[in-house]
C-alpha cells in the first residue's frame, strides 16, 4: 500500500525557457460593465492567486496527438472560453468600503509558452505535490499578483522533452473556488476538443450569496471566533512532512472503529478527517484544557437544507461557493474519548451547511469586517477528491496528475488537502500529505497505524498491510 517519489525527484533541478507573456483577450466581443463579488468571495482569505498544475503524457494517438503543439491550441481555446466567461478577462477594482468588483475591461489573461528540458519519468514515478521547479512550470510574471487591476488568470503551458507537456493554472481566489475553476477549465477542455460551446452555460449570480439587509447572521460561525489553541512554533527546518494513503481497505479498517451508527451514515470524508484531527491532536499533546479545532471546507453547490429560503446555488455558478465550518473540542475530551466521537463532530459541523448557513456567512462579512478563519489550535482539511481536476482532457487524454500545485497549502502545519491518487498496486485511494514537528509525526504514523488495524471483534476480508508515509518531503 504504500506509494513511491523518487528521493531525487523533490531535488531535481531543470531549465525552464520561457517566450515573454502575452494576454489573451477574449476571442469575440463581450460586455463591458461593472460586476459586484458577492460577499463569499469578498472575504480578505481569498484576496490571493492560488496555483494549479497539471501534467499530461505525451499521447499520438490522441486528439493532439501526432506532434500537435499543445500551447496553441490551448491558447485558442481561452481565448474562446473568455467570451463566455467574460469577467475572467476584466481586472478586480474596490468600491466603497473596500467592497471589490470586476471591471469587464476585456483586457485578457496571462499566457506563457515554456519549454523545459526534462522528461515527465523524471520527475518521478509518483505526481504529487511538492513539485520540483513550481516556480519555473507557473512562473509569476512580473506586476501580475496584485489583488487590484492584476489579470485574474495565469497560463503557462511547459513542453517538455518527452513530448509531454505541464499546463499551470494560476487563478485569482475572489473571482472562483476550486470547483468554479475546473468548470471554466473543463469549457478550456471543451473548446480544445472542438466543441462549439461549453456543455455547462455560465452563471454569474453573485447577488445570491450578498448579505441580507440587514444582515442577520443565524449561526455561531466559531470558525471566525478570535483566540483558539496555542499555535506550532517549531521553526520550518523542525517540522517533517508525510504522505499517507487511505484506499478502500484503510477506511474499511477505520470504520471498524466506530460505533455502529457512524459506521453507516459517516462518509469516508467523516470519518477521514474525524481520524486525522484525532490523531494529530494526541500527536502534538496540547494541554487537556486546550480547544482544538477542525474546519473543514464544505461546497454548498449540493447541499440543500429543509426550510432554506430561495433555492440552492444554480449549476453553472463559478463563484465561491463554500464555507469553513468548525469542529471544536477541547483537547482533553477529544483525544480521552473514542474515535467516533471526533469523526461525530465533524459531522455535525458539516451537517450545518447549507444555504441558510452560506448567507449567514456573508451577513457576518459584512457586519464584523470580513473576518479571517482562526488558524491557532486549527486543524483544515479540504477534500479536492471530487472537483475534476483529473478529468480534464484538452485532446491529450486526461492528465497523469490534476489539481492543486501545493499538499498543505499557505501554512502547512495547518491544512491538508485530500487529493485523488493510484497507488502501485492500481487501487484508488486518497493521498494525505501531513506537516508536523517531527517528533510529533512519528506519534502521529503510530497512532494512525493502530486506527488502520480492524477492531477487535471485526473481521477483516482480507490480510491489511497497515499505512506506510510515501516519503518525508522537504520543507516547501
Amino acid at each position: 500500500m504504500q506509494a513511491t517519489m523518487a528521493g531525487s525527484a523533490a531535488a531535481l533541478k531543470f531549465t525552464v525557457r520561457r517566450c515573454p507573456a502575452v494576454l489573451v483577450a477574449p476571442a469575440a466581443p463581450t460586455p463591458r460593465e461593472l460586476k459586484r463579488l458577492s460577499d463569499i468571495d469578498d472575504q480578505d482569505a481569498m484576496r490571493l492567486h492560488i496555483p494549479l498544475i497539471h501534467f499530461y503524457r505525451r499521447n499520438d494517438a490522441s486528439l493532439g496527438g501526432g506532434g500537435r503543439d499543445p500551447a496553441p491550441v490551448i491558447r485558442a481555446a481561452v481565448a474562446g472560453a473568455l467570451v463566455h466567461y467574460y469577467p475572467f478577462a476584466g481586472r478586480l477594482r474596490e468600491l466603497e468600503g473596500r467592497k471589490l468588483a470586476v471591471d469587464c475591461t476585456g483586457e485578457g489573461v496571462l499566457f506563457t509558452e515554456a519549454d523545459a528540458g526534462v522528461r515527465l519519468d523524471q520527475l518521478g514515478g509518483t505526481l504529487l505535490p511538492p513539485f520540483p521547479c513550481l516556480d519555473e512550470l507557473v512562473f509569476d510574471v512580473p506586476g501580475s499578483s496584485s489583488v487590484l487591476g492584476s489579470p485574474l488568470l495565469l497560463f503557462q503551458v511547459t513542453r517538455l522533452a518527452c513530448g509531454g507537456f505541464v499546463l499551470a493554472v494560476r487563478l485569482h481566489h475572489a473571482m472562483a473556488d476550486g470547483h468554479g475553476v475546473a468548470q471554466f477549465l473543463g469549457a478550456v477542455a471543451e473548446l480544445a476538443r472542438g466543441a462549439p460551446a461549453p456543455t455547462v452555460p455560465p452563471v454569474w449570480r453573485r447577488e445570491l450569496l450578498e448579505a441580507r439587509d440587514p444582515p442577520r447572521p443565524s449561526f455561531a460561525h466559531r470558525e471566525y471566533d478570535e483566540g483558539g489553541g496555542a499555535a506550532i512554533t517549531v521553526p520550518p527546518d523542525g517540522m517533517a512532512y508525510r504522505y499517507f494513503f487511505f484506499g478502500p481497505r484503510e477506511l474499511a479498517a477505520m470504520r471498524t472503529h466506530l460505533p455502529p451508527h457512524l459506521q453507516k451514515s459517516a462518509t469516508s470524508f467523516d470519518v477521514l478527517a474525524g481520524c486525522l484531527w484525532r490523531c494529530r491532536t494526541a500527536a502534538l499533546a496540547p494541554d487537556a484544557g486546550e480547544e482544538t479545532r477542525m474546519i473543514c471546507i464544505v461546497n454548498a453547490r449540493t447541499r440543500r437544507q429543509a426550510g432554506a429560503v430561495g433555492g440552492g446555488v444554480p449549476r453553472g455558478y463559478y463563484g465561491n461557493a463554500f464555507a469553513f465550518p468548525v469542529a471544536v473540542s477541547t483537547a482533553g475530551e477529544l483525544c480521552a474519548s473514542p474515535v467516533g466521537h471526533a469523526v461525530e463532530l465533524v459531522k455535525e459541523a458539516k451537517g450545518e451547511v447549507g444555504m441558510e448557513y452560506i448567507r449567514s456567512v456573508a451577513d457576518l462579512m459584512v457586519l464584523r469586517g470580513r473576518p479571517r478563519i482562526t488558524v491557532a489550535g486549527t486543524f483544515l482539511v479540504s477534500d479536492v477528491t471530487k472537483a475534476g481536476f483529473g478529468d480534464l482532457d484538452f485532446g491529450w487524454g486526461k492528465p497523469a496528475y490534476g489539481g492543486t500545485a501545493e499538499a498543505v497549502g499557505r501554512i502547512p502545519w495547518v491544512a491538508s488537502f485530500l487529493i485523488p491518487f493510484k497507488n502501485a498496486e492500481g487501487e484508488d485511494g486518497i493521498a494525505v500529505q501531513m506537516c508536523l514537528p517531527a517528533p510529533a509525526m512519528d506519534r502521529f504514523a503510530e497512532d494512525m497505524g493502530e486506527l488502520l488495524r480492524p477492531h477487535a471483534g471485526e473481521v477483516a476480508e482480507r490480510r491489511h498491510p497497515g499505512v506506510s508515509p510515501v516519503t518525508r518531503m522537504s520543507a516547501l
